[in-house]
């Protein structure tokens, strides 16, 4: 593992540093000093700040899982009143029971955007998800939808990890180690138990999450692909420390046990100096992904899209898997190219960033989603397939598309309001009733 050293200054340029590597044990300070030199709580911290561990693993668990954070703040965090329960709105936890396990096909629209003043917290939408969150197994799975940036208040999810995929509108997230700028095409992960806000450069902002309540997301092994491909390390972005010096009223929402719990602090929870350490926030840009497939025939599984996995206890049998279907060339020869027709253990909710899907001719829609739950039959709808089996099979590019699944060992339970919602495609089933008869024997 390697140590980097950085302050928070913006670069002249006007863009932010970063700290680059997938993991890496990484130092940062605010201001020069605040971290201190050969021991991590001394009998007195310099600049006057509290020592403070933020510990992501059990402390006994093996060193290359083991991620925990040195933070050295204003404030330690134990310094706050008591929560208060507050309104989940349509934020939804597991264990997921309000509507019984549904083996049909779903898929909706993008959700509208909000019509009153609605923050990162207030714009949760879940769709649904599965497993449970005392057991630390199993997804939820989310949109957002917002309007207003968080100024007066901070989110802290105990429950679970965070992994948000934007969509529409740029995010700047505020984190207890620094701040993060993520745009669409990018990703942005949040440990669990890490306190941040979000700002809308742009005034709005949509997009997809998954609350990972497992083991925290890291990169998938390569095998026989060897030391090269899919996402590399460098390309991991953590932020160097920056922090609020600020005593003024503000509330920290944090999701426990699948609620929402409030409190009024009498200054920011985001006042860390300085920190070092492994369990950090952090960003990737999707474009990075180094993208591999067929350059002779047929289909190689759709887990060599795979960018960060959360593993289970089974070998290759994953809590969650977030997979990306990038821009990338098809040249498989005697192949039908698009995705096949398909059942599966997992269950598969898709997402589109952008562009176009290949396997549905119109329909899925950038900020829409679809679920294809375990053993569900899916595949090409028949525009696509008469299209594909009879196209020239020359070399051709997929531009202009970026498309994405959280894939998941369990069944994915909806909850009913996104089962009720308007935006929800009442005849979703239709997209393959072109199919017809084929059989010459």
């Amino acid at each position: 593992m390697t140590t980097t050293l950085s302050t928070g200054a913006t670069t002249g340029t006007g863009i932010r540093p970063y700290l680059s590597g997938f993991g890496n044990e990484h130092s940062s300070e605010a201001v020069p000093g605040a971290v201190p030199a050969g021991r991590n709580s001394p009998q007195r911290a310099p600049l006057g700040v509290y020592a403070e561990q933020i510990s992501g693993t059990a402390f006994t668990q093996p060193r290359a899982v083991n991620r925990r954070s040195w933070v050295y703040r204003i404030m330690p965090s134990a310094a706050h009143p008591a929560f208060r329960r507050i309104d989940n709105g349509l934020l939804r936890s597991a264990p997921f029971t309000e509507v019984e396990p549904d083996p049909n096909r779903l898929r909706w629209d993008a959700p509208p955007t909000p019509g009153a003043p609605t923050d990162f917290i207030d714009g949760l939408y879940t769709v649904g998800g599965n497993g449970d969150t005392g057991s630390h197994a199993g997804i939820g799975i989310h949109w957002y939808t917002a309007n207003r940036s968080m100024t007066d208040r901070y989110f802290v999810d105990s429950d679970g990890e965070l992994l948000v995929v934007p969509e529409d509108g740029r995010l700047t997230v505020h984190t207890e180690l620094g701040i993060l700028d993520v745009a669409p095409g990018e990703i942005v992960v949040i440990p669990r138990g890490i306190r941040f806000r979000v700002e809308l450069p742009d005034g709005r902002a949509r997009g997809y999450i998954c609350e990972n309540y497992g083991a925290a997301f890291t990169l998938p092994e390569r095998g026989p692909i060897g030391a090269n491909g899919l996402a590399n390390e460098r390309d991991f972005l953590a932020p160097v420390a920056a922090f609020e010096d600020r005593q003024s009223a503000v509330q920290v929402v944090q999701k426990f046990g699948g609620n929402l719990w409030a409190a009024d602090y009498d200054h920011s929870p985001l006042d860390v100096v300085g920190w070092h350490g492994d369990y950090a926030p952090y960003k990737y840009d999707l474009a990075n992904f180094m993208t591999i497939g067929t350059i002779s025939f047929d289909h190689p599984d759709p887990s060599i899209f795979t960018v960060l996995t959360s593993p289970t206890d089974a070998p290759g049998l994953a809590n969650a898997d977030f997979v990306i279907f990038p821009p990338r060339w098809l040249v498989g020869e005697n192949t039908f190219r698009p995705p096949w027709y398909h059942r599966n253990i997992m269950a598969e909710f898709m997402g589109l960033i952008r562009g176009v899907y290949d396997a549905k001719a119109e329909g899925f829609v950038p900020g829409g989603a679809s679920l294809h739950n375990t053993f569900t039959s899916h595949g090409p709808d028949a525009d696509t397939y008469d299209k594909a089996s009879s196209a020239e099979l020359a070399p051709h590019k997929l531009d202009d598309t970026l498309a994405f699944m959280f894939e998941t060992r369990w069944s994915v339970v909806p909850t009913r309001h996104a089962l009720d919602a308007p935006h929800r495609q009442s005849d979703y089933d239709a997209v393959w009733q072109g199919l017809r008869r084929q059989f010459t024997p």
